[in-house]
């Protein structure tokens, strides 16, 4: 066999195991992996580093107006340069409908926004307008093209669908195969909060945290899931940060529900005393839900080293420390006038396999399926995600060695600052390649814009979870009326 790449001399590492062996390339697919092939018109010596499949970024903003009009710092350029800075060589940012919008129109206006990409990219889209038409033409026109998954919020006034609204979308993404994603916030305890905290003036950035107390993310994670049950379809909890959330998904996981979930880097890397930095500088920090306790991330580290997380990804939200971003509505903005986000796409790796590999959290083969495996399988990647012959030539090398302190200028994005400023972290990728061609290389940026390309994706494969047959819907048990 011609092989237009092999990278060999390295460890090959995979969801399931790791050994020594080469990769060999041809025409942007894995061709062949063996313990020694030779030839190829590019050799590139791993010597001795990790040779891994490329991250999966599965949840990014990413040239994305939040539903207050705030456009993300990112593009699709910038955005996937920093992605690929930091070992992705793939990533899912969110298309967003906000209310009046056709969902039509909504991937229109991304597919003009994703062309600038350097790395390859798909979309999950996010409803907020769930018209008939939407459900019922829109959206199975959607699925169609491959994009099948639809983020749906618990929380914000515009963007909040209500129970009745999630039961509609959740039906339509079973009927299609599709896997709806959740933003869980029980949003009228917010709206409480919110109001007795400004009854009292409580406004600084640092009472975000207390504004969207653990409870609220936990009653509304346990609703979420029932109303998933009740219809028997399957569901993504976003960013868990709390301890008691993230054990409502171990205990609905292990009675089979079908249900999948992810925390971030920020929930075990930072906590509320950020919030409460001098001046307005915990305005960085303020994201939703809100940062928590050091005694929270012990919690939630046991929870992605025992399964329960299919991915942690970086939820990036890049708004700047600037009138165009944090403050657009002044630089003294009450805490729930601040953008709500932080960025942290190329410091999501870096910082998993510091904290996670390197201190003995988690395996060199759970950071696999935590960074790209995972994801891919989920989300219905049939081409990415894993080291095998076939499959797309996404790879990353990691030099498990190098050691580095964290700068904005490392993140390669178009931020003012990241959040985990003057981290000192191990491990690195080297090299990252998208089917086959350089994207970096050794810190150089070796990719051209609008080199990536979309990608449609799979229906949803919930084997392995048995789902919930509610009584109601059971033939045998509702007197012959079958409402499925």
């Amino acid at each position: 066999m011609t092989f237009d790449t092999v990278i060999h001399g390295g460890t090959v590492v995979t969801a399931e195991g790791q050994f020594q062996g080469d990769v060999g390339i041809a025409q942007g697919r894995i061709a062949a992996v063996a313990e020694r092939i030779e030839g190829g018109a590019r050799r590139i010596d791993a010597g001795g580093r990790l040779v891994l499949p490329g991250g999966i970024e599965a949840h990014a903003h990413i040239a994305q107006e939040s539903s207050a009009g705030v456009m993300s710092a990112d593009d699709y350029l910038s955005g996937s340069i920093s992605a690929a800075f930091g070992g992705n060589s793939s990533f899912i940012p969110f298309a967003a409908q906000h209310r009046g919008q056709s969902v039509d129109e909504v991937i229109a206006t991304y597919d003009a926004r994703g062309a600038r990409s350097v790395i390859d990219y798909s979309y999950h889209l996010i409803i907020s307008d769930p018209t008939p038409e939407v459900l019922q033409d829109q959206l199975p026109r959607a699925f169609a093209r491959g994009i099948t998954s639809f983020k749906v919020f618990m929380t914000y006034d515009l963007m909040n669908l209500g129970d009745a609204g999630m039961l509609d979308i959740l039906t339509v993404a079973r009927t299609h195969g599709a896997i709806t994603m959740v933003h869980a916030e029980n949003n009228d305890m917010v709206k409480w909060m919110n109001r007795q905290l400004a009854a009292r003036g409580l406004t600084a950035p640092k009472y975000h945290a207390i504004s969207r107390p653990e409870l609220a993310e936990e009653e509304a994670i346990h609703r979420a899931i029932q109303l998933a049950k009740l219809v028997d379809a399957p569901l993504f909890i976003v960013h868990v940060s709390t301890a008691r959330g993230a054990e409502i998904v171990r205990q609905e996981k292990f009675n089979g529900a079908r249900l999948f979930a992810e925390t971030c880097p920020q929930y075990l890397a930072l906590t509320r005393d950020d919030l409460d930095r001098p001046g307005m500088e915990g305005a960085k920090f303020i994201c939703s839900p809100p940062l928590r306790g050091a005694d929270t991330q012990a919690a939630l580290w046991h929870h992605i080293a025992q399964g329960t997380f299919e991915s942690v990804s970086s939820d990036h939200a890049p708004y700047r420390f600037d009138e165009t971003g944090k403050f657009l509505n002044g630089a003294d903005a009450p805490y729930p006038k601040i953008a709500n986000g932080m960025p942290g796409i190329a410091a999501r790796l870096p910082w998993l396999f510091s904290e996670g590999v390197v201190k003995g959290r988690i395996t060199a083969e759970q950071f696999v399926a935590l960074s790209s495996t995972n994801a891919a399988r989920t989300f219905g990647c049939t081409t990415k995600g894993r080291i095998a012959p076939g499959m797309d030539a996404d790879i990353a090398i990691w030099n498990p060695e190098t050691r580095r302190v964290v700068t904005q200028a490392d993140m390669h994005d178009n931020m003012d600052y990241t959040p985990f400023e003057g981290m000192e972290l191990q491990g690195v990728p080297e090299i990252v390649m998208t089917r086959g061609e350089m994207i970096v290389e050794h810190g150089s940026l070796k990719a051209r814009e609008g080199q990536g390309r979309f990608f449609g994706r799979a229906p949803v494969d919930p084997r392995g979870r048995q789902g919930y047959l509610a009584p109601e819907f059971d033939p045998a048990q509702n007197f012959g009326t079958v409402l499925r």
